[in-house]
C-alpha cells in the first residue's frame, strides 16, 4: 500500500515522539551537523591494536574528518547522512587525549583512552551491581581506578534495530563504583592489575531475560534448530501475509485516528489513545528485541570481546540452549565483523534447595549448565564455574568477585597469552575399570583436590571431608550415591551398591550446595554426567 510519508511524519512528529521514530518515518536534514553515537563521548576506552571504527550523521555528502593520536582520516556522507571511517590500530595509551570530529560544525571528546574494551551482558546476575555484592562499603572505598571506564547502555527493547543509545561514560571512582556491573567491574580490576592497561566495560544487561531477546533475527534465520522461532518472528514482519494484515489495519486505523486528533486539539477536546502498534515492545521484551535496542547500537565498536551471564530464564532447557548460544555468538560476531572475539560464559550457580530424596528434581538447571559446558565447542569461548558460590536461598548470590576474576583467568590465558590455568577441571572422558569409573579432565594437570570456600577467601584443601555429590549407576540406570577418590589427575569412581557401574555424575542436580572438586590451583570443576539418560 503506497502513502505520502512526508505529510504523516510532519503531523505525527509532535505528538507521537517513539511511535513515529518506530515506523521509521525519517527526514534528511539539508544542513545536519556532524553528530556521533553516544558510545563515542568523553572519558571512552577505545581498543588497542585493532582497526577503530567511527562512524556518526551528518549533511549528505559533507566530508568529515576524525583527527585522533597523530592520524587524520576522512570521508564523505552518504545519501542518507551517514559516514564510516576507520583509523589505523593504536598502541596502548594510558595518558588523556583528544578525539576531534569534524564537518560543518567540530566534536572534542576528551579525557580518550586506549586500551582493552569488553562487551558485559546477560539477565539480572550480570547487571547486578557493585552496591549490592558483598563487602559493598570496602569494595566502593578501594575502587581508586580511573582508568577503568563504565558504559552502562539503559534498559532499551525496541522492534527495529536503534542507532543510538543514552548512556555516557563513566570513570571508575569510589563515588561512582556503586552503579557499576559487579561481574564486570572485578572482570576488568582484575585484568587492569595483571594488565596494567585502561580497561573499558560496555554494559548492556536486563534482568529476567531469556537469550532469545539478545539475538539478531539474522542468527536466529540462520539457524535450522530454531526454525520455529523463526517462523514466529517473520509472522510478525509486514513480508508474512498475516503481518502485512496487522500492518494496513494499523495504518488504516492511524489515519483515521490523526484527523480525529486534530480536530480534537483544535477544539480544545481530549484525544482518544492511538492505535496499538503491531510490534510491542516494552517492559516485557520479546525474541530479538533488546539486541536491536541495546546490542546492535554499539557495534562495530572496536572491543577484545565479550563476557556473558544469563541462564536462570532458560533453565527449564537442556541442549537446545547450546545451539541458542551458538546462534547468539555468531550473530554478535558477525555484527562486529571483527572475527571470532573471545566470548566467555558464566554457568549458572546452585540455587533452589530441593528434597534430597527426589533425585530426578531440578535436573533442568544440570542440564542448562551441561549446555552451557558443551558450548566450549564454539571456536575461542571459555566458561567460567560459580557452581562452589551460589546461594541455596538467593537467585543472586552476593560474591560476585569470584565470578569475575574466574572470567579474567580465562581472558588472561585466552585472548591474553598468559601462562596460567583458565579454569577448574572440566569433564573430557571416562573409562570403566575393575568395577569403578575413571574420569579425565581438562585442566587437570597439576592434580585434583578437595577444596573448602569460604565466602571471598581463596579455597583451602580439605582432605579430610569426602567429595560430595557423587552419583553412579549400572545397566539400570538407577543412580546410587557412591565413593570416589583422587588419583593424581584422574577421579576414580565406585559402589559397592553397583558392582558393574557404565555411568557416574557429579553435581549433577539444581542446587549441589557445597559442591568440592577443585584442581589444585583452587578451581571449582564443572558438574558433569558421562551418561546422556
Amino acid at each position: 500500500m503506497e502513502f505520502s510519508r512526508e505529510p504523516v511524519a510532519t503531523k505525527l512528529l509532535p505528538r507521537l515522539g517513539l511511535l513515529v521514530t518506530a515506523l521509521g518515518f525519517f527526514s534528511s536534514c539539508l544542513h545536519a551537523a556532524v553528530t556521533l553515537p553516544r558510545v563515542f563521548s568523553d572519558n571512552m576506552v577505545l581498543q588497542r591494536d585493532k582497526p577503530l571504527p567511527v562512524w556518526g550523521k551528518a549533511s549528505p555528502g559533507e566530508k568529515v574528518s576524525v583527527v585522533f593520536a597523530g592520524q587524520e582520516k576522512s570521508t564523505t556522507a552518504g545519501e542518507n547522512g551517514l559516514w564510516q571511517l576507520t583509523l589505523d590500530p593504536l598502541p596502548v595509551n594510558k595518558t588523556p587525549q583528544s578525539l576531534v570530529v569534524s564537518g560543518e560544525n567540530t566534536i572534542h571528546l576528551e579525557n580518550v583512552l586506549v586500551g582493552e574494551v569488553w562487551l558485559c551482558s546477560g539477565q539480572s546476575n550480570m547487571e547486578w551491581l557493585v552496591d549490592k555484592s558483598a563487602n559493598p562499603d570496602e569494595e566502593k572505598a578501594a575502587a581508586n581506578f580511573p582508568e577503568i571506564r563504565h558504559f552502562k547502555v539503559p534498559r532499551t527493547s525496541r522492534a527495529f534495530p536503534q542507532a543510538d543509545v543514552k548512556a555516557n561514560w563513566q570513570i571508575c571512582s569510589p563515588s561512582t563504583v556503586s552503579g557499576f556491573t559487579a561481574v564486570g567491574y572485578f572482570f576488568a580490576r582484575e585484568l587492569f592489575q595483571k594488565l596494567d592497561v585502561p580497561i573499558g566495560l560496555l554494559h548492556s544487561s536486563w534482568g529476567g531475560t531469556a537469550i532469545e531477546v539478545w539475538m539478531s533475527p539474522e542468527s536466529v534465520e540462520a539457524t535450522p534448530e530454531l526454525s520455529e522461532l523463526n517462523a514466529k518472528l517473520f509472522s510478525q514482519t509486514s513480508l508474512s501475509p498475516e503481518g502485512k494484515q496487522r500492518h494496513e489495519d494499523y495504518l488504516a486505523d492511524l489515519k483515521k485516528w490523526i484527523p480525529a486528533t486534530e480536530e480534537a486539539l483544535s477544539n480544545g477536546k481530549p484525544i482518544t489513545e492511538p492505535p496499538i502498534v503491531p510490534w510491542p515492545a516494552g517492559d516485557n521484551p520479546q525474541p530479538t528485541q533488546l539486541y536491536k535496542g541495546m546490542i546492535h547500537p554499539l557495534a562495530p565498536f572496536a572491543l577484545r570481546g565479550a563476557i556473558w551471564y544469563q541462564g536462570e530464564s532458560n533453565g527449564f532447557e537442556d541442549i537446545i540452549y547450546k545451539t541458542k548460544l551458538r546462534a547468539l555468538i555468531g550473530g554478535w560476531r558477525t555484527k562486529w565483523n571483527q572475527g571470532d572475539f573471545p566470548f566467555y560464559i558464566v554457568q549458572i550457580s546452585n540455587y533452589a534447595k530441593i528434597d534430597p530424596a527426589r533425585r530426578d528434581a531440578g535436573m533442568n538447571w544440570a542440564k542448562l549448565r551441561e549446555a552451557q559446558l558443551k558450548a566450549l565447542e564454539i571456536t575461542n569461548t571459555g566458561l567460567a564455574v560459580t557452581i562452589d558460590i551460589g546461594e541455596s536461598e538467593d537467585i543472586h548470590p552476593k560474591n560476585k568477585q569470584d565470578v569475575g576474576k574466574r572470567l579474567a583467568l580465562w581472558a588472561l590465558a585466552d585472548a591474553y597469552g598468559k601462562d596460567i590455568t583458565p579454569s577448574g577441571p572440566l569433564y573430557r572422558s571416562h573409562r570403566v575399570e575393575d568395577g569403578k569409573i575413571r574420569i579425565s579432565f581438562d585442566h587437570s594437570k597439576n592434580g585434583l583436590m578437595i577444596g573448602k570456600k569460604e565466602g571471598l577467601a581463596s579455597v583451602a584443601p580439605d582432605p579430610a571431608s569426602k567429595l560430595l555429590w557423587i552419583e553412579i549407576a549400572g545397566e539400570d540406570r538407577i543412580f546410587k550415591p557412591a565413593e570416589a577418590v583422587i588419583e593424581g589427575a584422574e577421579l576414580v569412581i565406585f559402589s559397592s551398591e553397583v558392582p558393574a557401574p557404565v555411568a557416574a555424575r557429579y553435581a549433577f542436580l539444581q542446587d549441589p550446595a557445597g559442591a568440592n572438586l577443585y584442581n589444585n590451583e583452587g578451581l571449582p570443576a564443572s558438574p558433569f554426567r558421562t551418561d546422556s539418560w
